[in-house]
């Protein structure tokens, strides 16, 4: 699957849209993290800060990586997780529902119905709709990974209170958009909708997720 591309993203948004042009006057250069994380380290992690600060989560995160003696960017293998009972799961500080919800996402990888070699040849929305099927993961969680994990060049979460804040400022709407105006206003980014939400986030000085 075609992979983001920054450059040809910032070209095409000038040439379509003249807000989007005065966005990413204004934002300059944005740069794109590093992945890092594989797949599994990715979402678990994902799953981990959701709704909670991010000190929090940081500790709560290494108090789980604790329970398989480990620190640091080191990261349990999916089977580790899910031999684990929800209960055990824990003692490394997740709520209960965090808890189900990891070990159901070590399941699906353990199982091999989530991985790597599926995310490369699905499309989005084959990934959104597997992804989803784990506890505990939303149609958000899943855009947010494929726009920051696997690097997909073409995903508008229509749901992103930082992108539909920005997209109400820059283009003087009343109100919040809904999401067939996000759609709507957003037609004109295809291919390139990762690209302009990197830029609307930074219109708004708004730590991207993921």
């Amino acid at each position: 699957m075609e992979e983001l591309d920054l450059r040809a993203g910032v070209a095409h948004l000038r040439a379509v849209d003249p807000v989007m042009e005065g966005v990413i006057e204004l934002c300059g250069e944005v740069p794109m993290r590093d992945r890092g994380l594989n797949p599994f380290q990715s979402l678990a992690r994902a799953i981990i800060y959701q709704q909670i600060s991010g000190a929090a989560a940081g500790s709560i995160y290494g108090k789980f990586l604790g329970l398989f003696g480990l620190e640091g960017e080191a990261f349990p293998e999916p089977v580790q997780v899910a031999a684990l009972e929800e209960e055990q799961l824990r003692l490394g500080g997740l709520s209960r529902q965090k808890a189900a919800s990891i070990r159901d996402l070590a399941l699906h990888f353990a199982s091999g119905e989530l991985g790597t070699e599926q995310f490369e040849h699905w499309t989005d929305e084959e990934i959104i709709t597997h992804l989803v099927r784990v506890r505990g993961v939303g149609r958000w969680t899943a855009e947010m990974f494929l726009m920051f994990h696997l690097r997909r060049p073409d995903v508008l979460p229509v749901n992103d209170v930082g992108i539909n804040r920005a997209i109400m400022r820059r283009y003087g709407l009343a109100a919040m958009p809904k999401a067939d105006e996000v759609l709507r206003i957003g037609t004109p980014w295809r291919p390139h909708a990762t690209t302009a939400c990197l830029y609307l986030w930074a219109s708004e000085a708004v730590k991207p997720p993921g």
